[in-house]
């Protein structure tokens, strides 16, 4: 983003959607283009850790990550 174009940011101190000027870096997520945008960061964050989860749990194959074989006990 351009310093002309506005940036919002997500407060995880305040639970609130701030300009650039509000809390310190380290308390908050962004810059997000858009009030609403910033204001769904919480949601966009589970999204991604459901979708790295469920990357993981593919790359482990799907098992929990034991390495174990659910049938026969061999890894």
């Amino acid at each position: 983003m351009s310093s002309t174009e506005p940036e919002y940011f997500y407060c995880l101190k305040h639970h609130a959607v701030e300009g650039r000027k509000g809390c310190r870096a380290a308390d908050r997520l962004g810059p997000y283009p858009t009030e609403a945008e910033a204001a769904r960061a919480l949601e966009k964050v589970a999204e991604r850790n459901e979708a790295w989860a469920a990357q993981d749990a593919d790359l482990d194959g799907g098992d929990g990550g034991d390495g174990a074989d659910a049938a026969d006990g061999t890894a």
